[in-house]
């Protein structure tokens, strides 16, 4: 079985030499696809500019698409084919947002703040954050996001060397005699490579139905 990766970015490029190591059949890049190859497990994680042609790749080989972009358009797309949204990645992060996906309603009617940290360079909606606030019934516009190097050093410490790659994430819950806080940090490269690798390995022989699965289906049927 082919493992495909679809992008140019850096996080395809990450996946490209890091799966490398994983005991997988073997990875390559979308522009070195055969078209007569067998069956494959794709993985895109570019702008979108070569979604079309990757669904009716999928589409044409019955291949899961296991789609790593925030807001794809694949959400809107009829699908003959198993598609996998992955807002995340890291596993423990998909775990803690499976929980809150099942108990943020208890928390409707209290003063919520939700603030997300991400490495300057980074301009697109933080998928995370907003699955974050649909879970509490807040609206996107009102996470606070922060791109400022001194705050995250300074504030939200964030190490030296993780400012140019981390994932941060506060949840303050309160009612003036009680607060909760919750926070998340993936920092480095690493956690993103591996969690591909655990869904990839989840998708791998698995018989799915040609439709949209959330990958917190996935940790709710103990599949990662």
């Amino acid at each position: 079985m082919q493992i495909i990766i679809a992008g140019t970015g850096k996080l395809a490029g990450e996946l490209l030499s890091s799966l490398q190591l994983v005991q997988m059949d073997q990875v390559i890049a979308w522009t070195d696809r055969g078209e007569d190859d067998g069956p494959a497990i794709v993985v895109h994680a570019g702008s979108g500019r070569e979604l079309t042609a990757i669904a009716a790749y999928c589409a044409a080989r019955q291949s899961p698409l296991i789609e790593l972009a925030t807001g794809s358009q694949i959400e809107h797309m009829a699908c003959s084919f198993p598609v996998i949204l992955c807002p995340n990645t890291n596993i423990l992060m998909l775990k803690f947002m499976s929980m809150l996906a099942k108990s943020g309603h208890l928390f409707r009617g209290y003063r919520i703040k939700l603030v997300e940290s991400h490495q300057v360079q980074k301009t697109s909606v933080p998928g995370t954050a907003v699955s974050m606030a649909h879970a509490l019934g807040l609206q996107a516009t009102e996470i606070q996001s922060i791109r400022d190097v001194d705050v995250q050093r300074s504030e939200l410490h964030i190490p030296e060397e993780n400012l140019a790659r981390h994932a941060y994430h506060q949840i303050f819950i309160e009612d003036g005699a009680c607060s909760l806080k919750f926070e998340t940090r993936v920092q480095g490269d690493t956690p993103y490579a591996d969690g591909v690798a655990k869904i990839i390995a989840a998708v791998h022989g698995r018989a799915l139905e040609n439709r949209l699965y959330a990958v917190t289906e996935f940790i709710d049927k103990g599949w990662l």
